[in-house]
């Protein structure tokens, strides 16, 4: 059998000095709202610092609006992005609508800002059997619970995309747990032997459940493991929504250009609990987050872009009335009884359905008859009986 190698010598032209990440995180605007001067990552323009200010309040509200859903019972679960919503409005924003986005289960916020609806992006933590919206809609792939299997999906998505000869980047989120898992490793791997327009994005919120950085890497940063692979990695302060803004753009710029993967690292902080199934007390200090509560991603654009007078108190009522707006939606949604049909059970297991699957639905179509629930037991027209 002939064998035919990839033209992938791009990694072994380069100075393995250059595929290092900086010592210190990328950061342009500080912990007190001040912008800073860096000589490698230009300040976003205005227009774009205001639609990611925009996209802050709208997802801060969304955390907010959903977490309260968990308690009322009308979602199952929620993995809260409360205090990283810069990550999820930049990994939107740097891409373009060809460009494909692939979420984990905690970045809704980045699902809803690329398009989809909240009460769409909703559906599967809602406790239903899809996703709940159209990827090719979106150009967003179907949340994950699994970690790191998304990572595989991108890459093989970005490699049909090049063979296709597509304009296409992939943004590939992951958490810094995933960094422990198997497919985290293939993933790169593949995608940099194959020099592939994908950029890998892990949102380093300090801990995977209860399990801290330090018991899972050795390593001097999450972005130092690129170089392991070939790829260039980078540091970037992940509650500056400027410097996600201007990291992650230039790596899908360079995905773009034929550059081949990044690996970004954003040092960030979950501010809640892993889900409302978590106790998070038992395992971090309050001081910790409160700390972190000082360094809001929300907070630090506001004060700048009020100093900058591209923000005023009229805008700002504005904004938070656009976010109610959404939850409001969000909310009625949610509060709507769905209209359960229950042969969907076994409608969508095959594309045709076994002699197993129809004895099954029988059984269960009797016994709600039975029960005095014959007509939701009836099936829609053209259904099989």
């Amino acid at each position: 059998m002939q064998h035919t190698m990839p033209a992938t010598s791009h990694a072994h032209d380069t100075d393995p000095r250059d595929l290092l990440p900086r010592d210190e995180p990328v950061r342009l605007i500080d912990e007190t709202g001040s912008a800073r001067v860096d000589d490698g990552y230009p300040m976003p323009e205005d227009e774009l610092l205001g639609r990611a200010y925009r996209g802050l309040v709208e997802g801060r509200r969304i955390n907010d609006q959903a977490n309260a859903l968990v308690r009322q019972g009308r979602l199952a679960v929620y993995p809260s992005s409360h205090g990283q919503e810069a990550c999820q409005i930049a990994a939107s924003l740097v891409l373009g609508a060809q460009d494909w986005l692939f979420p984990t289960y905690r970045d809704s916020v980045s699902v809803i800002a690329r398009g989809v609806s909240p009460a769409d992006a909703m559906v599967l933590l809602k406790g239903d059997w899809h996703s709940g919206y159209d990827p090719h809609e979106h150009h967003v792939a179907p949340q994950t619970t699994p970690l790191a299997t998304q990572l595989l999906h991108a890459v093989g998505f970005a490699q049909a995309a090049k063979h296709r000869g597509e304009d296409t980047v992939v943004l590939a989120m992951c958490g810094d747990g995933s960094t422990s898992e198997g497919d985290f490793h293939e993933a790169l791997n593949f995608a940099a032997v194959f020099h592939l327009p994908v950029v890998f994005f892990v949102q380093n919120n300090e801990f995977a459940i209860s399990v801290p950085l330090s018991r899972q890497t050795a390593a001097p940063s999450l972005a130092h493991k690129a170089i392991g692979y070939g790829m260039p990695g980078q540091r970037v302060d992940g509650n500056d929504v400027a410097a996600l803004l201007a990291v992650l753009g230039e790596a899908v710029d360079r995905a773009r250009a034929g550059g081949g993967p990044t690996l970004v690292e954003a040092h960030t902080y979950r501010m809640q609990a892993h889900t409302n199934a978590d106790d998070d007390t038992r395992y971090r200090e309050r001081a910790e987050v409160q700390a972190w509560a000082e360094k809001d991603p929300l907070t630090r654009l506001r004060t700048l872009l009020t100093a900058r007078g591209l923000l005023d108190e009229a805008r700002e009522q504005e904004l938070a009335e656009g976010a109610e707006t959404i939850a409001a939606a969000l909310r009625d949604a949610l509060n709507a009884d769905t209209d359960l049909d229950p042969e969907d059970l076994f409608r969508f297991v095959r594309s045709t359905r076994s002699p197993q699957l129809q004895e099954q639905w029988h059984q269960l179509r009797d016994e709600l008859e039975r029960s005095g629930s014959a007509h939701e037991a009836s099936a829609p027209e053209g259904g099989i009986r």
